[in-house]
């Protein structure tokens, strides 16, 4: 979506996450300039495959496997600053060079380790299927204007006692929980010293490197964690994540105005996933979710956890194509459908009471819709060698425009395998 030379595109899931978004900003990064992670934190993969070699990347932005392009932490992400040198260290080692190509907001928060045990001491009795990866406190901390941000590990003394205020109201909270944890002071204010001279030459204001380079005219790509349908205002609440994953967050955790913004690019599976608790209207529970989940390897990056699998959601889809404002799709793992005989399509759901065409608000009503499928023919033919449409089987194509007439969105581009070269580009789009 960089024919054009110039522009800021910004990517996000359209379905429940783990849609392919790795791959897409992988193929995409290669035409830009900066890449921004703009939401989240370290409990998301993105998994990107290069020839024989597999990197999963937590919180640096999949650009930086690009030599030349510049990758940026927006002060949308709470950052866990161990996980993110152990992945700076790990690509290093693996002859990535990052000098001078990684910078961190200034304003971003920091997940402490008092999150994580406030994380699992909650997800006990709350059972929404989190990671425990402490980004829900994290926000929390955030938005009740008691956080640590990168910036202030500049001043080490002034954040000491921020610290420990920090901790002590963290073993309160712990305590009334009925946790045994308790975090320490001392190993915090330990860390955050360790931390702080690797850190603090990395942080920048990262909204004027973003807001500069679109001015001048450079390719700036956006990318997300989670999908839609995770997003904390406009996805299966309170089955969601802790931050905005749709693309209005986008200019908020990048830190630039939303007018700066040029594209909106969707990533769907051409079935459908999701982990951990909450409604999923088209999933095939028996023995063809099983088919779905072991060809296509849904299993999270990050925590190896099993996905549900079903069918794709139109409904899901259309919805996630409004609340984000796509001018265009991608659509990843086709080549998981190659040996169905039969494949079904959700083009909307039915309530006791009628129809129903549109995402409802109320979790407990989308957990009592019923699918109402179209099926369409499969291929049953591999589909791992197209690089154009015209290389894929008629009903494969037949299938992607069924998709494209039920979204609303046309379709950019086509992903038919892990490898970054397994990828259709459709002629005449953005893209």
């Amino acid at each position: 979506m960089f024919d054009a030379g110039t522009g800021c595109l910004v990517v996000v899931g359209a379905q429940w996450g783990d849609e392919g978004k790795g791959k897409l900003v992988d193929v995409l990064a290669e035409r830009a300039d900066v890449v921004v992670r703009y939401q989240g934190g370290a409990n998301a993969g993105h998994t990107v495959v290069i020839g024989d070699s597999q990197f999963i990347l937590r919180q640096i932005p999949s650009g930086i496997l690009h030599p030349g392009v510049v990758c940026v932490v927006g002060n949308g992400v709470v950052l866990e600053p161990e996980t993110f040198f152990g992945e700076l260290d790990e690509l290093a080692k693996r002859g990535i060079d990052t000098t001078g190509r990684i910078w961190v907001s200034d304003r971003a928060h920091l997940v402490l380790p008092y999150h994580k045990l406030l994380d699992l001491a909650s997800e006990k009795s709350q059972k929404l299927g989190t990671t425990g990866r402490g980004i829900g406190p994290a926000y929390e901390d955030k938005y009740g204007r008691r956080g640590i941000r990168v910036t202030d590990l500049r001043r080490l003394e002034c954040a000491r006692a921020m610290l420990a205020e920090r901790v002590e109201r963290a073993n309160r909270l712990l305590e009334l929980m009925g946790s045994v944890e308790r975090a320490s002071f001392e190993e915090h204010l330990a860390l955050l010293e360790r931390l702080a001279p690797r850190l603090v030459p990395l942080s920048a204001d990262a909204g004027l490197i973003v807001h500069r380079a679109v001015r001048e005219g450079r390719r700036v790509l956006l990318e997300g964690a989670q999908g839609s349908l995770l997003d904390v205002d406009h996805g299966t609440y309170p089955y969601v994540t802790s931050s905005n994953t749709t693309a209005g967050g986008a200019a908020v955790g990048a830190g630039i105005g939303p007018t700066l913004i040029h594209h909106v690019l969707g990533v769907v599976k051409a079935y459908t996933t999701r982990v951990g608790n909450g409604p999923l209207p088209t999933e095939a529970p028996g023995p063809e979710g099983e088919q779905l989940r072991q060809l296509g390897g849904e299993f999270g990056a990050v925590t190896g956890r099993p996905r549900r699998c079903g069918w794709f959601d139109a409904t899901v889809v259309r919805y996630a194509a409004r609340v984000n404002g796509l001018t265009g799709l991608a659509v990843t793992k086709l080549d998981v459908l190659d040996s169905f005989a039969e494949i079904p399509v959700c083009i909307g759901y039915s309530l006791p009471d009628g129809l129903c065409d549109e995402m409802p608000a109320e979790v407990e009503l989308l957990g009592q819709v019923r699918p109402r499928y179209d099926v369409l023919p499969g291929w049953q033919r591999p589909t791992g060698s197209a690089r154009r449409l015209s290389e894929l089987p008629d009903e494969a194509r037949a299938y992607l425009d069924r998709l494209e007439a039920l979204s609303g969105v046309p379709v950019r581009y086509v992903s038919v395998g892990t490898r970054r070269d397994q990828i259709i580009e459709v002629a005449g789009g953005e893209g």
